[in-house]
């Protein structure tokens, strides 16, 4: 069975290798899966470079989010529940680039028909992450104005989509015409380009009628003080992440204009609130095979391009969600 290995903290591309490893035997109450997609995101590029809330080091495997059919069941996991040998199922968890994985039953999802294992396999962490900001940290409502930077990428994507079911009108940052593209395509009801206008903040205080009831930031760093300037009175600015880097807050502004600077560490909730998964890959899932949300992919990467495909991710060349497919 071929598997990906890091071998030293470091870049994908110079520290992750594909090495041949015996076939896993599910243990009981768990099922062997056959991957067949993958999904990839950012924290596993801070996994490999030892950069991550949840430390790693050599012989980590990236990919949390995987997709794939059940291959065999381990004592104990009953076919009463559903789970049947040839079921396709989605689960989250590190380890997912190799070709066989094991998994606790009780902790996959199976895939309602029509929707596709790359399509699968970039619900979890972008759509739940955003679900959990949105709805649970954010209390979005119909009607009000969300701020997105990043909006190209995963989280961004989602964060349109999401946004736009919740009855919300939605603001995009991007940067180039492609990125332009593919955000009006997913639904975004405003588009500024940065590369175009810089200085995007009076733009957005324009479309929005003064400032927005919502921001979502996964991008951080000087993007993080343009996005407090766009801020509502009683808005919330939910911080998601730090590609560009983690700025320090201002808090002053925060008290001048009345809003909030919400952090969002789903992962962290999921530890506190075990059962709130289950909830938020139903609701996503039934969402995705009723067409309400069908997360834009970047060209899936072969499997044994995957180093390469956390690399562009990394580097940033990559828009939507990043897929490998076995």
């Amino acid at each position: 069975m071929k598997i990906w290995r890091l071998k030293e903290l470091g870049d994908p591309r110079d520290q992750l290798e594909l090495v041949d490893e015996a076939a896993p035997e599910p243990g009981p109450g768990e099922v062997l899966i056959d991957i067949e997609a993958v999904g990839l995101a950012f924290p596993d590029v801070l996994q490999c470079r030892g950069m991550y809330q949840v430390k790693s080091g050599p012989g980590f495997t990236p990919g949390g989010e995987s997709c794939g059919t059940i291959a065999a069941l381990g004592d104990g996991v009953d076919e009463a529940s559903g789970l049947t040998v040839g079921r396709r199922v989605v689960f989250l968890g590190s380890g997912g680039l190799a070709e066989q994985v094991t998994h606790p039953a009780a902790a996959v999802f199976p895939v309602p028909e029509g929707v596709s294992p790359e399509t699968a396999a970039a619900i979890p962490i972008n759509y739940c992450t955003t679900l959990y900001a949105l709805r649970d940290r954010g209390s979005l409502q119909a009607g009000e104005t969300v701020l997105i930077t990043g909006a190209a990428g995963g989280t961004g994507t989602a964060a349109i989509q999401l946004a736009k079911a919740m009855g919300a009108r939605t603001i995009a940052i991007v940067g180039g015409q492609t990125k332009a593209d593919l955000v009006r395509d997913v639904g975004a009801d405003v588009v500024i380009d940065h590369q175009q206008t810089p200085d995007w903040v009076d733009a957005v205080r324009e479309a929005s009628g003064g400032g927005v009831d919502v921001a979502y930031d996964p991008v951080g760093g000087d993007t993080f003080h343009q996005v407090r300037r766009c801020m509502g009175w009683d808005g919330r600015l939910l911080v998601i992440g730090f590609v560009a880097g983690i700025p320090e807050v201002k808090t002053n502004h925060a008290l001048l204009k009345s809003y909030s600077i919400v952090g969002v560490h789903w992962g962290a909730s999921l530890g506190r609130f075990p059962e709130s998964l289950h909830d938020q890959m139903t609701t996503l899932l039934d969402m995705a095979a009723a067409g309400t949300i069908d997360p834009p992919l970047y060209p899936p990467y072969a499997f044994d391009d995957a180093a390469t495909a956390l690399q562009d991710l990394a580097d940033r060349k990559t828009h939507g969600k990043v897929v490998a497919r076995l």
